[in-house]
Order: structure tokens, then C-alpha cells, then sequence
């Protein structure tokens, strides 16, 4: 009987640890997802902005 006691420890013990990881693996994962948007909101002027400088450069070397 106190085997029994034990594994049902065990099991509840193991569902406890499990949870808290997926909890935190999820958390984790929210908070990527926000700074990826924040970082892309961050980057995407100066990408817009090098694609046009490119675009001059390309104007310029072409000859006439």
C-alpha cells in the first residue's frame, strides 16, 4: 500500500515539473515573438532606406 503512496507521489511530483516547464517554455516563447515584432518595427526604415540608397547607386553606375 505505501508503494502505492509513493508512485502516485511520483506521478503528481512529475506532473507538477512538467507544467512548470511548459509554462515557462510558453512564456518564453511570447516574449520572442514580441521582440522579434519590435525588432522588425526597429530594422524595417532602415531597410527601406539602404533598398533606396541601393537603387540610387544602381542609377548612377548605369551609363547614359
Amino acid at each position: 500500500m505505501m508503494l502505492l503512496w509513493v508512485w502516485i507521489a511520483v506521478v503528481v511530483l512529475a506532473a507538477v515539473v512538467l507544467g512548470a516547464l511548459v509554462h515557462g517554455l510558453l512564456g518564453a516563447a511570447a516574449r520572442l515573438r514580441r521582440e522579434v515584432a519590435t525588432l522588425e518595427q526597429e530594422v524595417r526604415p532602415l531597410l527601406t532606406e539602404a533598398q533606396a540608397t541601393a537603387a540610387r547607386a544602381a542609377e548612377v553606375q548605369r551609363p547614359s
